[in-house]
This record gives structure tokens, sequence and C-alpha cells, in this order.
């Protein structure tokens, strides 16, 4: 049938209803609610947790810790990782005045421009230990001071030791600080060039904070290079702001200066008109754009999903006469990459083909990304091996990009068989890959990998970053784990990494899944003062603590906030705001998103579409979830396991037989394998329809099959006997439960309170009572309540008031309010 939400197939035979009485083969002799015929497993394995304790120690085992604790800066040598797709560098290059070189420790065949005594200097400077350099210099004070410094400089970093170079401009740096004589011009250039070398970008900002940096007439290429810094430690208003001064001093920026201050436009967000207001001085200057500027600007339409405008603004570029290149076919890939549009995506690798233009690594790892943001893990992987038959070797980004959707879909052996892959293959898995395997890792508790991934990191000599130090971060966000973050971070700053906008991020998101709402909030603070902008990453880590507790109306506030600071909601936006209006049952809320979704304000992209399926199941909305359903296939995206139990799970609630089965074959025709949760829907569907047995022969099939059931699979079974009387069925399968090492909980005794308490079999519900206690499970207050209804649904007032009376004789643990509360409950019954 056209247009119907499963394809046309034959239907499968409705299942008939077996006889609620058992055949003969199957009758047992009676079993009771003691602890001889029902014992109980002794002793139950503790939840997994992760030993963070030992997990932080091998972390700091192969960490550096700060290299050099005489600065009063912090300088720790490792240059930031990049762990998106890499794209031009917008550095600018050395000068020809400083000519590179090896940087070879005491090579001075570079420092000819040297006085003998400044060579003789050099060396003596170069011979002193790191620790007594301050120390040193104020025993030649003097000397120094009558010296020409910006050579000493300068002599100082071509040798190789940058970091002695950094050390003598601080100790002139801070012998100027109270004379009215400025640092030289020259000195300060110099600096500025070294740091943007090493990518120093932190030293190099907190450096020039120091020093009034505006009262300096420094040259374009030194003023760009501070730009840059102000940039990559994600200090967006300094960058603005300096950048203003260098206009005001009639400074003509380049097109390098111009590229900088799009990137910068583009990382703090919510700038889109700024971006268009400097691509239109770009063109006024008569500078013509690069590939890095059309980059610049469509990477930054990729942060904010503004595909409309990025489409526009490349159309535009090609109408003028401009021919891109693969950078910025790249950069155009990442737009719908990030969307999960990958049906556009391969339209613009056929346009590449025409154009005759090579798609190189970055553009196939676009293409990678695509697949796996639309949900087509495999179809990401299948795309190694169309690299590897057009000469492309896939890089350590390509292998870490699926690796990571694998590892967020659940598949964790799919993602380690890769890795495995990845590393026979001869790639060799850099920093960004380990974190994205520690993280999932941890999300799985799975503790002894992750030591083992530690110490393969270790002897492959790949030092832990500031990611990884968030990745161990991300990991304490749990409940009454607020310690374990505080410490995580202080050892963090130990090792030398000073927290960025992303650590942040990452802390705010930490506290709020560990309920901390408190310290969440101290972060944002934490993060304002430190000079970082948020941005909508910082939002979505508010929405995400928000969306846990169901507080609708608090994540509608930051969403508004966001709105009225000039920044766009993405995807994950929204699709926090629909887990948090379901996790409230908020249906309204869910109908508001969903009509902007619908009539095309906000992108259907493969994330929002379901997420859309999986809130309206939460709250039962059948028309709705098979309505997102539909758009999902209608757009072409892939549908996962989780999305597909989410819908049997309401199929099984409202007894949806040909649904639920046709489902089922839908499951395996996408090519994926049922799991427990599909099987333990099935069951409730069955036990709910009065099929009891059905549901029982589902469980006893998934033992066969060597899968495990667990407690909800058996409470599930349980409740199907009980709802039809069998009572020696339901003990007999608890018998079996208990005998697999699974203890019974608190549903599963009110389960059978429930089903005596229906027969009238009240001194049954005595003993499951006394059963409970001497197994160390409490009777809560639905327990009472279900035996006294079941008292006076029989007409047992009198009995009731007596059960009420003997409820403190059973469990002295329970208050005299409650107590009034049940009494108070027959007396309603009998006046009915």
């Amino acid at each position: 049938m056209e247009g119907a939400l499963f394809p046309n197939r034959p239907t499968l035979p409705t299942p008939t209803t077996k006889p609620i009485i058992p055949p003969p083969s199957q009758t047992n002799p009676p079993l009771k609610f003691n602890s001889k015929t029902l014992p109980l497993p002794t002793n139950t394995p503790p939840p997994p947790s992760l030993p963070l304790d030992s997990l932080l120690q091998q972390l700091l085992h192969i960490s550096p810790k700060t290299s050099y604790p005489s600065l009063s800066i912090s300088t720790s040598s490792h240059k930031q990782q990049n762990t998106h797709i890499s794209k031009p560098k917008s550095i600018p290059p050395p000068s020809p005045s400083y000519p590179s070189v090896g940087h070879k420790h005491n090579d001075y065949s570079s420092i000819e421009f040297l006085t003998s005594k400044g060579k003789s200097l050099l060396v003596s400077v170069v011979n002193q230990p790191m620790s007594n350099l301050n120390t040193y210099f104020n025993s030649i004070h003097s000397e120094l001071v009558e010296f020409d410094h910006v050579s000493l400089i300068k002599g100082l970093d071509l040798s190789g030791n940058w970091e002695k170079a950094l050390v003598l401009f601080q100790w002139f740096l801070s012998k100027n600080s109270n004379e009215t004589n400025k640092l030289d011009q020259q000195a300060i250039e110099a600096m500025v060039r070294i740091l943007g070398r090493e990518s120093q970008h932190s030293i190099a900002s907190k450096l020039f904070d120091e020093i009034s940096i505006e009262d300096y007439s420094l040259d374009i290429r030194a003023y760009t290079t501070i730009l840059h810094s102000y940039s990559q430690s994600g200090l967006y208003e300094k960058a603005i702001s300096l950048f203003r001064v260098i206009k005001s001093k009639g400074l003509k920026p380049t097109l390098v200066t111009y590229n900088v201050m799009l990137d910068v436009y583009g990382k703090m967000g919510r700038s889109w008109n700024k971006i268009l207001e400097l691509v239109g001085e770009i063109t006024s200057n008569g500078l013509k754009f690069d590939e890095f500027t059309c980059s610049t600007v469509l990477s930054a339409c990729a942060r904010e999903g503004l595909l409309e405008e990025a489409s526009k603004f490349f159309n535009v570029l090609k109408s003028k006469g401009y021919v891109p290149g693969t950078v910025t076919y790249n950069a155009l890939l990442h737009v719908y990459g990030k969307a999960g549009v990958y049906s556009e995506a391969l339209s613009i690798m056929e346009e590449m083909e025409r154009n005759n233009c090579t798609p190189d690594s970055v553009t196939y790892n676009e293409l990678v990304a695509a697949y796996v943001r639309a949900g087509f893990y495999d179809e990401g992987a299948a795309v190694i091996e169309t690299m590897s038959s057009k000469g492309t070797m896939p890089n350590a980004v390509t292998y870490t990009t699926v690796i990571n959707a694998y590892g967020k879909a659940g598949k964790e052996d799919k993602a380690l068989s890769l890795f495995d892959e990845m590393k026979k293959s001869g790639c060799v898995p850099n920093v960004c890959t380990y974190n994205a395997i520690l993280g999932m890792l941890g999300k799985k508790l799975m503790s002894e990998e992750m030591v083992v991934i530690l110490s393969e990191m270790k002897s492959n000599g790949c030092i832990p970053n500031r990611v990884t130090w968030n990745t161990m971060l991300a990991l304490c966000g749990n409940k009454g784990m607020q310690k374990y973050v505080n410490r995580v971070f202080s050892e963090m700053k130990n090792c030398g990494f000073e927290p960025d906008r992303d650590t942040f991020n990452t802390l705010i998101s930490a506290y709020g899944r560990c309920g901390s709402g408190i310290d969440a909030s101290k972060m944002y603070e934490e993060m304002i003062k430190a000079g970082f902008t948020p941005c909508v990453t910082t939002y979505n880590a508010l929405l995400n603590a928000l969306s846990r507790r169901g507080d609708w109306k608090a994540a509608e506030s930051v969403i508004i906030d966001m709105k009225t600071k000039g920044f766009k909601p993405n995807e994950t936006s929204y699709s926090l705001m629909l887990q948090c209006y379901a996790k409230a049952g908020y249906v309204e809320g869910i109908r508001m998103i969903e009509d902007e979704i619908y009539s095309g304000r906000i992108f259907p992209s493969w994330m929002l579409l379901r997420t859309l399926v999986l809130a309206n199941a939460k709250c039962r909305i059948l028309a709705g979830m098979e309505r997102a359903f539909e758009e999902l296939k209608r757009n072409g995206y892939k549908h996962d396991l989780v999305l597909f139990n989410s819908m049997l799970s309401i199929y099984a609630k409202n007894r949806m037989y040909d649904r639920a089965h046709d489902l089922m074959h839908l499951i395996r025709e996408n090519g994926l394998q049922p799991d427990l949760v599909t099987f333990n829907s099935l069951m409730d569907m069955y036990a709910r329809g009065g099929e009891c047995w059905r549901a029982e022969e589902i469980l006893k099939g998934l033992q066969k099959s060597g899968g495990k059931p667990d407690l909800v699979s058996y409470n599930t079974v349980i409740k199907g006997f009980c709802r039809q009387g069998l009572m020696q069925e339901a003990v007999r399968t608890m018998s079996v439960m208990t005998t697999v090492g699974i203890r019974p909980c608190i549903v599963t005794y009110n389960t059978f309170v429930a089903g005596y308490a229906s027969k009238g079999l009240f001194e049954e519900v005595t003993d499951v009572i006394s059963y409970m206690i001497q197994h160390d499970c409490r009777p809560n207050e639905l327990t009472y309540k279900i035996v006294i209804d079941g008292y006076c649904k029989a007409s047992k007032y009198k009995e009731a008031m007596d059960f009420v009376s003997k409820i403190r004789d059973l469990d002295p643990s329970f208050d005299d309010k409650s107590v009034q509360r049940f009494a108070m409950r027959v007396r309603e019954n009998v006046e009915l």
C-alpha cells in the first residue's frame, strides 16, 4: 500500500492465545513463598563502576608536568591539537628577516650577526639551567641592559632555545614595568613571531595582556599574529578590540589579517552579518579571496547550521568568476556533512569530478562525516575502502570519525575492530583517536580496556592533550561524583593544561549531570571571568543538565537568552529541548518544535527527526512518533536499533501485533540484530495481551540462543502469569530467575502481591511480604495499597482494617502517618 508506514509484505498471522491451564507435562509440585523452596542468590555482583582513582593515576603517569616552573606564564610546549578536519593555516609565514633554521640545540651557524661579546653572552645563557635563568639575568643586569637584547632574543631562538628567549623577554618586561622607557618594538615583534611559529597561542595571549600592545606601532604582520593567538585561545572579544585599534592606527589589514578575523567571528558565532561586512571590506580594498577566505566563511556556516547562507555565498562566488579549489569544496562539504545531508555531499563530490577538482583525504573525510551524522555508520566505514581503491590513503581523521560514530551508537565491537584494522593498515592512531576510544570505553565502564589504551598511548609516545583531560572530566559526570570532577580538574591544571572554553563547557555539562546545578552555574561564571565568550556549545551544556531534570521552563529561558544574545540554537539545542519536554511529559513543547521542523523553519536533520521519534515514543504519542519516522524515511536517513526499540515498546503497550511484526521485519531488513530490549518489548506485548505462554517462549528462546535475559525479562513474564492468575507458573519463573543469579526487586514482589490479592489468597500475600522483609527488600507504600485494595474489592473490610493494624508488626520501620492514611482508605471504600 502506497504511503504506508512500513513496506508492503504478507501479514504474519496473529498469534492465538494459549489456554491458561498448562499442559500436564508442565505441571510441577506446588511452590511456596519461603526460603526453603525459593532460596535467593547469596552474592549479587555489585554494579560495574569506573576505578577513577587508578585511571587518574595512569593518566598522570603518562602526562608531562609543566615543563618550566620558573616562568610566570605556563609554557607547556605541547601544541594545541585540532580535533576537526584540517584546513589551511592562517598563521602568517615567518618574516624573511628572521630565517627559519633547524632549531638544533647549540647550533650557532646562523647567528653570525652577533658580535663576539654577543656570542659569548648567548653561550652563557644557553648553558644556564632554566630554573636559574632569572637569578643569572639579575646578576648581569647592567651588562644585559646595555646590550642589544633584540639580537640576543633572536640568537636564542635561532639556536633552538625559544623558551629561554621567552624568559629573557619576560625579564626585560619586568625591568621595564616601573620605568618610563618602553620595551623595544623590535623585541616585541620578534617575540610575537617566535610564539606564533611555535603555536604557543595561550602563552602569547597572556604575555601580551601584560603589555599595553595598543601603545606600540607594530607592523601589520606582528599584529596579525597576535590576533591569531587571541583567536586560537578563544579570546574573541580581545581580538575584535585589537582589530579596531589596528584600523584606527591607519594600518592596512592584509588578506591574512582579514582571514584571521573571519575565523574569529566564525568561531565566536552569531556573527554572520559581521562576516558579510568583512567580506565586503576585502572586496572594497581590492583584495582577492583565497581558498582560506572562502573556506573560513563556509566553516562559519557549518558551525551554526547556515545551509542556505552557505549555498548562496558559494553560488555568488562562482557567478563572479571564482573557481573553487579542493579546499573550498571541502569546506562546503563540511557544511552539509555536519548537518548529515549526505545526498548533498555526494552532489558536491560529483561537481568536483565534473570540474576536474581532485578529491583529497579531507574530501573523503567530510563524506565519511556526512554518512555517520545521518546514521549510516557502515556506509561511512565503506568509504575507507573507496579511498584506498582511488589511491588516497585513509588517515587518522578518517578512522577516528567512524570509530567515534560507532562508539556513540553503542557499537563498541565494531569501533574496536576498526581500531585494530587501522593499526594493521599502518595508520598510526593520534591523540584524537585515543581520546575517542577512551570516551567510548569510559561510557561502558570498560576500565581494564581503558588502562590498556593508556598504556598503548605511553608506549607509542602519544602524549595526552587537553581533550584527553576533558574526556576524563566528562566521564565523571554522574550523580555523586562531584569530588572526582574537582580532582581531575585540579590534576589537569597541575599538568600544565590551562582550561579553555571546551574545558569549561565540559565542566558545566559534567556538573549538570552530577546534579550539581550550583557548580555548573559557578563554572559558567568562571568561564566569563577567564575571558571566554560563551558559545552555542556552552548553552547546550546548560540545556543538557536541565533536560535530565525535565526542567523545561528553565530550558526555555536558556533558549530565549541564546536568541537575545544573537546565538542561533542548533540541532543539538532543539534535540535537548525535545528530550527535556519528553522527560517532563510536556506534549505542547514537543508539538511546538515539531511544527517548526515540518514547516521548514528548523532544518530536519537526522538527529532532530530521530529525537522527535524518541520524544513522541516516550510520551506515547503514536501519531507523532509515526510521522517523524516517516520523515526519517523520506529524507533517506538511516534508522538504528534504539529508534526501532522505542517504537516497538509503544506498539507493545498498545498490543499492536501487526505493527510490531512489521517492525521486527524492518529491523532485520535494515541489517540489524534484535537485542535484549527488543525481546523484552515483545515479551511485554504478549504478556499484556494475555499470552503469557508466548512471552515465556521468547524468554526460553533468548536463553537457548545464548542471550542473557535480565530482571526486566523475568519480571515481564512473571507479570504475564500473575495477570492470568497462574501463580504457580509465576513462582516457577522466579525460581528459574534466582537460579541464574538474578535477585527479585520491589517490582517483582509487588507483582506477586497483586496476583495473590486479586485471587483472594491473602495468606500467600502475607508470605510474600514476610519473604521480602526477610531478604532485605522493604515493602513500599504501593505494596500495602495493593493488599488493602484487594481486601476492599473482596468486600473484606474488617480483614482490611485488621491488616492495617498489623502493618507495624510486619514492618516496624513503617511510619504512623502512612498507617493512618491506609485506615482512611479502607473507611472510604466502606462508605462507597
